[in-house]
């Protein structure tokens, strides 16, 4: 972004790469789809690379409020310095964060989740999705929470998944009703609590159920997850964990 700025040019869309889109090893992956995509369909981007700090998501969730505002109003004094308008994300922690809560802290910019500017995309013409390696396949869609119930995203994702000729198969919790995978409200961070089974192997377990060749994802706290729990499962060989980001690019063959 610095160098776009110094030589004058303004992005249509800023890319928000996010905590675990920049350092855990299995969502690199999504951003590096994602990023193929976006080259693809020839939109001028930007990422704000070390200026990027985290939203403030998991302190917030965590209680502590001090902590998330210092990280908020850190980041929108750098957004609104570059005259940021567009942002897309990959995480719904972050598009939740950016989108409600940044606004009333002074940093009002028009957030979406990559679902969304996929399908948007699609809509314009930018991209298109040839089923090719996914046609007939067996997909189900785990709804993330800050996605799903947070901001009604619901439709976006399945679409996606429509657009790869896939079969979407849903699981019995799904939609308004899905399961929390278990790492939001800063979980992901804590060990577990006393009880006996961990929501993770419960939510595998459903998708399991469903049949799928594929559980699709929107969100890098679900991957880890739902990774951990077809790992835990044994399923590894038959069931395979993709982000919405990656099933495109694949069938785009990027």
């Amino acid at each position: 972004m610095a160098e776009m700025m110094a030589s004058g040019q303004q992005p249509h869309v800023l890319f928000w790469v996010g905590c675990a889109g920049s350092f855990d090893d299995r969502a690199k992956k999504i951003t590096r789809a994602f990023v193929k995509i976006l080259n693809k369909a020839g939109i001028n981007f930007a990422v704000l690379g070390t200026e990027e700090s985290c939203t403030g998501d998991p302190a917030k969730r965590a209680g502590n409020e001090f902590l998330f505002q210092m990280q908020a109003l850190g980041n929108i004094q750098v957004l609104n310095a570059y005259e940021i308008k567009k942002i897309v994300t990959t995480c719904p922690h972050c598009f939740n964060t950016l989108k409600n809560e940044y606004p009333e802290l002074g940093g009002n910019y028009e957030v979406k989740h990559h679902s969304q500017y996929l399908q948007e995309l699609i809509n314009d013409g930018k991209l298109t999705v040839e089923g090719g390696v996914f046609k007939g396949k067996k997909i189900t869609f785990h709804d993330p929470c800050y996605l799903g119930r947070a901001n009604d995203v619901y439709e976006a994702p399945r679409v996606l998944i429509e657009k790869l000729d896939a079969e979407l198969l849903e699981m019995k919790r799904c939609k308004s009703n899905g399961l929390c995978c278990g790492a939001g409200g800063a979980q992901m961070f804590k060990e577990a609590e006393k009880g006996d089974k961990e929501i993770n192997i419960e939510r595998t377990e459903e998708a399991i159920a469903a049949q799928p060749e594929i559980i699709a994802t929107g969100c890098p706290f679900c991957m880890t997850m739902m990774t951990d729990g077809v790992k835990i499962k044994e399923k590894e060989a038959e069931l395979k964990v993709f982000d919405l980001a990656e099933l495109i690019a694949k069938a785009n063959d990027l």
